[in-house]
């Protein structure tokens, strides 16, 4: 690995391992405190994971989009870094408050911070750093790793902090974003040369045409349907922690649990995206999707079956698999099914974006059916969309021989 690769791939590695800290710490264990510290209940619970779902909707297209304008410029990611310095005094100063105050007015100041910074955030990000690492040529997966080893630090600490003092980990969030900073001010804007410019093309070139001309694909749509079924993973941890401390006869050692199991789950995962690129290249893009999501049915629909802590834990390790699997499967698949110069806008548009669409539809109806069915049902119910959208999907997703080039032009074939 020559000087800039590994310079590039070091700082990269921090930037991700310091967002994901902030978010952990920030966010893993906001439903515990929502409902524990706040007291809310589901449904009120799930209205603020709707509202963030439907703020991050509405940034992830246009992050997607100015990142691929950007190209290689940082101008967004310093946006992202000033977002994640001030999520402590947020959640403690003006979150909090507002919640107490109107829950609709909670929810909408919420919802708009956390889906613009983190679940927006994390997709200019990751698509930087794949962009970066098929320039430089490391993986990205190895890079990402990283990342799920700041949350598992994070989420380390995360259950005790809480029982101490929850704002403790808010602080914490806000320490992780000022290294964040620091490293981002240390990483240098990687110089293309004439071939590379010829292969990921030129960024500058890019117009929203180019991007509507996404809609016209029927490729693009088939990732959407497969997408919609995956995305149930997020409805699904939202409120999960909530039913992990209640299998318990304390609480709080629930709590400390919970957090025990996040974080090594988490490590686990970090082990899975170092591995997960030769399971990728080996089965192939498509397969690499689906395999993802056969993982995350059996994941919800077993923790709908699970009747004590020790086997729903086994089901939330899971996790640890399928995600590793699904991000690099998917930058694979959309870098070689569509134009390379759209990938951040591909990857936020047509996972992210989704995610949070669906997120913003279901989380409300999951939070209604925990208060009304219980968990165990509303995870048997979210287990099968999952399922039969992947076994469709095996029908819609191109294979590792696409029969059109991965371009925006469309051939009479492909036509609408």
């Amino acid at each position: 690995m020559n000087t800039s690769k590994r310079r590039h791939y070091t700082l990269l590695s921090g930037l991700l391992f310091c967002f994901f800290y902030t978010w952990s710490s920030a966010f893993s264990l906001i439903s515990l405190w929502l409902s524990q510290k706040v007291g809310l209940r589901g449904s009120e619970t799930g209205l603020i994971f709707s509202a963030t779902a439907l703020t991050a909707l509405c940034a992830q297209p246009l992050y997607g989009f100015i990142q691929d304008k950007l190209g290689l410029r940082k101008n967004l990611l310093w946006m992202i870094g000033g977002l994640l310095l001030i999520s402590g005094p947020f959640f403690i100063f003006v979150f909090a408050p507002l919640l107490q105050i109107n829950i609709l007015l909670g929810a909408l100041a919420g919802g708009l911070y956390v889906g613009a910074t983190f679940f927006a955030g994390i997709g200019a990000l990751e698509s930087y750093t794949e962009r970066v690492s098929r320039i430089l040529g490391f993986e990205f997966g190895k890079a990402r790793m990283w990342g799920s080893l700041g949350w598992a630090a994070a989420t380390f600490c995360a259950g005790f902090l809480f029982n101490i003092d929850p704002n403790l980990n808010f602080w914490m969030a806000s320490s992780a974003a000022v290294v964040f900073l620091l490293l981002l001010a240390c990483l240098r804007e990687v110089k293309t040369d004439a071939l590379s410019q010829l292969e990921y093309g030129k960024p500058d070139s890019l117009t929203l045409a180019d991007v509507a001309a996404l809609l016209r694909l029927p490729r693009f749509w088939a990732l959407i349907v497969f997408v919609s079924g995956v995305s149930v993973y997020n409805v699904y941890d939202q409120q999960f922690p909530v039913y992990f401390a209640s299998l318990f006869s304390d609480v709080k050692n629930g709590n400390e649990m919970y957090g025990f199991l996040n974080s090594f789950q988490v490590f686990l995962e970090a082990g899975g995206m170092f591995l997960a690129p030769l399971v990728v290249n080996r089965i192939g893009a498509k397969n690499g999707l689906l395999l993802s999501g056969l993982i995350m049915a059996l994941r919800v629909i077993g923790s709908g079956l699970a009747a004590d802590a020790v086997t729903i834990s086994l089901m939330k390790l899971l996790h640890a698999v399928e995600l590793p699997i699904l991000l690099i499967a998917m930058f694979k698949y959309i870098t070689t099914r569509f134009d390379a110069r759209l990938s951040a806008t591909l990857y936020l548009v047509g996972f992210q974006f989704v995610t949070q669409v669906c997120a913003s539809v279901l989380s409300p109806l999951a939070g209604h059916g925990y208060d009304l069915i219980g968990f165990a049902d509303t995870y048997m119910i979210m287990g099968l969309l999952v399922l039969v959208l992947t076994l469709i999907s095996c029908f819609l997703l191109l294979g590792e021989k696409p029969s059109t080039p991965p371009s925006l032009q469309l051939n009479q074939s492909e036509s609408l």
